[in-house]
């Protein structure tokens, strides 16, 4: 076994979270009427489209799920054009509607921050939820999430990694220590 990773949630770990979120949704909106999910690319897509599932499982009723690339509003790299990020959703139109951002890790809250400007930049939601899996801490900006799968406190020296099956042939949630 290596020590220096350790599996913090394997596939019955994250299923279980998911239908919870999916119950909280639920719960604190009371249905799902005038929703739609948005995935934050790349594994934040995948997060929602099982969420949105869970709900239809659960409530019968079909959510919208679409995806963002925020790449052009990400604050760490260089803005090439951010008129041109305003084709980074694929989703039906998300004016007047409750959107439930959804990512795998919530870290800094620069991507969150990001996200938002994309979502703000192609209409006006009537409000914007956060669901994410993990929930690492070390927030930059003032973000907190709605919705939570769990909360793993890290040190800056830890990672977390996010193995979905659509795109890892895994479903687990791995922190590794950095040696320095």
């Amino acid at each position: 076994m290596n020590p220096d990773r350790l599996v913090i949630m394997d596939e019955t770990a994250i299923r279980r979270a998911l239908t919870r979120i999916a119950h909280e949704i639920l719960e604190k909106n009371k249905g799902v009427g005038d929703s739609i999910m948005i995935g934050i690319r790349t594994r934040g897509i995948y997060f929602a489209n099982r969420i949105a599932e869970r709900i239809r499982e659960i409530e019968g009723v079909p959510l919208p799920v679409g995806e963002l690339d925020i790449t052009s509003y990400r604050d760490d790299r260089v803005r090439v054009n951010a008129v041109g990020g305003a084709q980074t959703l694929k989703a039906p139109d998300i004016q007047d509607k409750r959107v439930i951002l959804c990512d795998d890790v919530l870290f800094t809250g620069r991507t969150v921050r990001a996200a938002m400007d994309a979502l703000i930049d192609l209409g006006r939601p009537r409000m914007i939820q956060l669901a994410v899996l993990v929930d690492r801490g070390h927030r930059e900006l003032p973000i907190r999430p709605d919705y939570v799968g769990k909360n793993v406190p890290t040190s800056r020296l830890e990672q977390i990694e996010v193995r979905l099956n659509e795109v890892d042939r895994k479903d687990e949630v791995v922190i590794i220590q950095q040696r320095g």
